[in-house]
Parts: C-alpha cells; structure tokens; sequence
C-alpha cells in the first residue's frame, strides 16, 4: 500500500498514538483535552496525504527541503500555520512542539513499514516525500509559534512600560518637589538628590522600552511633523547635553536653510542619543563636533567624534536593538544602558523618510550622518 493511502486509511491510530505523546510532551500538553491535542493534526495529515498523491518536479522538490513550499493560497493560513500559533497560544515551548513533530514523523513511519513489511523502490520514494512535506509543516509551525511570541512579548513589554510611567512620575515628581522647597539636611539631601537622577533614567529606559515596542508592533514610532528650524532643535540639545557633561567639548556650527517640517522633539531625541554614544566612547579631551547643513532637498546632519574605531564586523548590526558597545566595539554590561539608543535613533530618521550611516576608523574617528528631507 502505497504511503499516502495507508495515511488516509489509517488516520485515527496515528492520531491516537500521537496525542498520547502529546499528552507527555510537556506541562502544556497534561492541561489540553484530547480534542484541542487533536486539533490541526488531522488537517497536516489531509495536507500531507494531498501532497504526497501530487506529482513533484525537482525546482518544487528543492524548494520544499528549504523550507518555501508554502501549500496555501494567498491570504490564507496552512494547517501547520494555525498549528504553531495555537501551540504558542496554549503555552507549549518550540521545542514542546518540534517534538510533537518527531513523534507525528515516528508514528507514521513505524506503523507503515510494520504493515508493509519490505519497503520497495516506490516506497522510499514515497518516504522521502513524506519526510519533505513534515519539514515543510514543521517549518510553516515555528515561523508562526515564533512570530505570535515575539508579538506577544512586544504587546507585553508596551503595556508594563505603559503602567511603570504613573508611579515613576509620581516618584519624580515628589522628589524633585522636595528639592525645590529646600530645608533638607545631610544625608536627606543627597538620598533624595539620587532618588530624583535614578527615578528620570528608569523613566528614560521605560520611554525607550515603549519606542522599541511601537518600532516592532508595526505601527512604527509616532511623529508628528510641524514648521521647524532644524538649527534650533539641533543647538538646544547640544546645549542639554553640554550642560549634562560639562568634561566633554561639544562643538555645533550650522550653514544653509535648516527649515522644513519635522518632529522636533524626535529629532532631539536623535542628537541626543548620538551625542550621549559620542560621549560614552568618545577619546576624552577630545572635540566632539556637530554640524547641520541645509542643502535644496535634505538637511544633512553630521556627528563626529575621535576614539577606538567600530569594528567593522560590528557595523552592519549596529541600528539593532539591544546593541552595547563598550570602546574597541566590545559589548558592554552597563545597567544603565538598554543598547537601544541606536536603534530608536534609526527608527525615528527612518520614519522622517531619511537615512543614517556611520563611518569609523582609528585615524579618521567615528562619523554619523543623517540625511533628513525637509
């Protein structure tokens, strides 16, 4: 009996030896009942049984082993496909999961061969396709699983940052009110001074936790576009930071027309984001410039500063999340950082519609520029 007829006729004891693995693979698998196990196992199989009775060339066959072959019409979702996400949804771990797989595969093949007894050229055929068609629902599974996790955990780090900014306000601004009205003596001061520089940073973190959750939830970081000068924007957040790190020279010179429509508060965020890398590995006493130049269509803005250059294996991941360089390009440990400063800062020129690159040597230093449209 050739492979996909023994499937098809064969269906209910293969599932039945399936969920019973199922039901041991894991904490997950003890809490479902044997309807939500069953779920889309049925459905592979039907996929399974349709491909294996399809005729195959050799392109498709090779497109299949890696994983492209996608079954489903346009718009639509595989049977794996609703598999992986319902997997992820009940708590199953990937490897939860790729396990369920295994014995699927095992239990078809020992239940086929036992009945046929001596398999024939055709039968191998057919247990090479069958083998192609389960790594293809495999792969169709993880890529869901692993796109409803990531969506889930990106949805969950927005709401915690959401609800972490009421009590750090409240935390801010009481301590920054009991600064103001003096009349605090040693220790008091100084416990209050450091309760007020630690509550803004955990409230810098949380904000830049929010960005790298709408930058990876689709919706991208908002902006909002308004008549400004750039060289304003640009002259006040190196002033912020000059006064912030008054052991750095920070130098800003501006040429051309710097007016157009931007998100000024974005962009502040940009030049403050690299100004604060510049600093962190910048070579101390040296001049870190800053320059905005207006040109027909674009303002190009240009940061430089000297120190160990970024090792070129390190450039091309560099607008990453979660990227922490320490200088020579080794990644940090810093608790004070989240390593997403880059990133937010490529997100937000890349939702202005402009770019940003970087150059770096040890002769030359480290140069960032960004090519904004007006």
């Amino acid at each position: 009996m050739r492979l996909a007829d023994f499937i098809a006729t064969n269906t209910e004891p293969i599932l039945a030896e399936w969920v019973t693995f199922a039901e041991s693979s894991g904490p997950a698998g003890t809490e479902m009942d044997t309807e939500a196990l069953r779920d889309h196992a049925s459905e592979m199989l039907a996929v399974i049984v349709k491909d294996l009775r399809t005729s195959q060339t050799d392109a498709e066959q090779a497109e299949k082993s890696k994983g492209n072959a996608d079954a489903s019409p346009e718009g639509t979702e595989t049977a794996a496909e609703v598999h992986g996400s319902g997997r992820a949804e009940s708590g199953f771990s990937v490897g939860e999961m790729v396990s369920e797989y295994r014995a699927l595969r095992a239990s078809v093949i020992r239940l086929w061969t036992k009945a046929q007894g001596t398999l024939t050229g055709a039968d191998l055929e057919d247990l090479m396709r069958f083998n192609e068609a389960i790594d293809q629902a495999l792969a169709e599974s993880v890529s869901r699983y692993t796109h409803d996790i990531d969506s889930s955990r990106d949805m969950f780090v927005a709401i915690l940052g959401h609800d972490l900014r009421t009590p750090l306000s409240t935390v801010i601004m009481g301590s920054q009110f009991m600064l103001e009205t003096g009349g605090l003596t040693e220790p008091h001061l100084t416990m209050t001074t450091r309760i007020a520089r630690s509550a803004k940073r955990m409230n810098q973190m949380v904000g830049d936790l929010l960005d790298f959750t709408r930058g990876r939830l689709g919706s991208g970081i908002p902006i909002t576009r308004a008549d400004t000068d750039l060289g304003n924007v640009v002259a006040h957040a190196v002033d912020e930071m000059a006064v912030a790190n008054p052991r750095s020279a920070i130098q800003f010179t501006s040429s051309g027309d710097l007016r157009g429509q931007w998100d000024a508060g974005r962009i502040s965020q940009v030049i403050v984001n690299l100004l604060g890398n510049a600093v962190q590995h910048g070579a101390a006493g040296k001049l870190i410039s800053v320059t905005a130049q207006g040109e027909t269509a674009d303002i190009v803005l240009r940061m430089h500063n000297y120190g160990p250059a970024i090792p070129k294996s390190d450039l091309p991941g560099l607008f990453s999340p979660f990227k922490r360089f320490k200088s020579g390009g080794a990644v940090a440990a810093d608790s004070g950082s989240l390593g997403l400063g880059l990133y937010i800062a490529e997100r937000i020129v890349s939702a202005h519609g402009g770019t940003i690159d970087v150059r770096s040597s040890t002769e030359a230093g480290t140069l960032f520029t960004i090519r904004l449209p007006r």
